[in-house]
């Protein structure tokens, strides 16, 4: 077995594909009606046989079904688990009537955060039941984390979004838009602005008025320290975020933790050039959540639209290839596209892709500039796309978008 585990967030094809290409060690995704993030594209039952034939046998499934179950459901997912069993490595789960038929079932289970599991007792009592693992609160520190790993295989996020609630047990999107966030239906109020105004129309000015926003955590400064903790699973959280962001966070942990793991190191350079590169796709800013102490107002977030260092602008589509011209066959729908320009090439075939533009050819003559409405050849930076280079012919049907620095 692995040193450890690097667990990425699937909402679509195109996250799985780059969470695979970027070294992921399991996948975890949700079918549509019972997951923590129902606005994610998610999958069906049907797509199962498709998800394992691309996993293949070196990345593990798990099946998320940690959302509140009502009795009219169960049937339901009673029919989920006994299909999902030939195909899913696990089930994410935290309600005991799930739990109960998984083991009804045979199917592997781990007990989802949203049990809140934050001491040695509870761990011991889902091991008991037949968990293979445990996915801890959030709320624990290291050295909490570290009693309880000693006797049972745990997992905990190490990137992502970070509710401001306990363990996401969130109610207030449920109480004012009658949309629950425990049956993955968040309406993510607590990332608004907020004031404070009494009976009497006094109102208070507050320096950061998103007192609800917590920061994303981030963990790879310390990653060492989680590894020592004896923490064997490292999830990102991310169900809803973009291709680009899965596969720079899953490539960005991947070599850290691979270096560790090969005794290497992950020195202060490393890091710090991780990071930079986790800034370029969306965050809120970055904190280290409960693992050394209680948060503070430091980390909550200012941020409205996030602090990402690159945006990206959707400029065109990939309609053609030519293998013995390695050039793309390109109709541009918006924008300009020059010679030298960064960009992502995303499909649900290939992912995400970053790579340059070599060459723009209009009607036989190059040229420097692709503009809105012309049909152009575009041939991409085969350095830069690097081992990736023989996707290139799967990029039929590709968005491609322009990345900008975002200032």
């Amino acid at each position: 077995m692995n040193k450890y585990e690097l667990l990425a967030p699937v909402g679509d094809w195109r996250t799985l594909r780059v969470a695979i290409d970027a070294g992921a060690d399991a996948v975890y995704f949700g079918i549509r009606g019972f997951n923590m993030r129902e606005s994610a594209r998610n999958f069906s039952l049907r797509d199962l046989r498709k998800i394992r034939k691309i996993c293949g046998s070196g990345v593990r499934m798990y099946l998320t079904l940690n959302v509140v179950v009502y009795d009219g459901e169960l049937k339901r997912v009673e029919n989920v688990i006994k299909k999902a069993k030939r195909f899913v490595d696990a089930i994410i789960c935290w309600d005991m009537a799930v739990i109960e038929l998984c083991r009804k079932y045979g199917v592997p289970f781990h007990v989802s955060t949203q049990a809140s599991v934050s001491n040695l007792k509870s761990a011991l009592f889902y091991k008991k039941l037949g968990a293979e693992r445990i996915v801890l609160a959030r709320e624990l520190n290291l050295k909490q984390i570290s009693k309880i790993a000693k006797h049972v295989s745990v997992e905990c996020f190490c990137h992502g979004a970070m509710c401001v609630a306990v363990s996401g047990r969130c109610f207030m999107s449920q109480f004012t838009q009658g949309l629950s966030a425990n049956r993955g239906k968040c309406a993510q109020l607590c990332r608004r602005s907020w004031g404070i105004k009494d009976d009497a129309g006094n109102e208070l000015r507050l320096e950061n008025s998103r007192v609800m926003s917590a920061k994303d955590l981030c963990t790879l400064p310390f990653i060492d320290k989680m590894k020592k903790a004896g923490i064997f699973s490292f999830k990102i959280e991310g169900r809803n975020r973009s291709p680009e962001y899965v596969f720079a966070v899953v490539l960005e942990y991947k070599k850290a933790l691979d270096a560790l793991s090969g005794g290497l190191g992950f020195g202060v350079s490393e890091i710090r050039a991780g990071v930079e590169n986790l800034k370029r796709v969306y965050h809120r800013g970055f904190s280290s959540g409960f693992y050394f102490k209680m948060p503070t107002a430091d980390d909550f977030s200012f941020s409205e639209y996030g602090e990402q260092s690159e945006r990206k602008e959707f400029v065109g589509k990939v309609y053609k290839y030519w293998p013995k011209a390695g050039a793309c066959s390109v109709k541009m729908n918006a924008g300009k596209l020059c010679v030298g320009d960064e960009v992502y090439l995303i499909g649900d075939n290939v992912g995400a892709v970053r790579t340059g533009v070599k060459s723009i050819e209009l009607e036989g003559k190059d040229i420097k500039m692709a503009r809105k409405g012309d049909d152009v050849g575009v041939v991409f930076d085969r350095e830069v796309m690097g081992n990736r280079e023989q996707k290139i012919g799967r990029m039929v049907g590709c968005d491609i978008y322009l990345i900008r620095k975002k200032f």
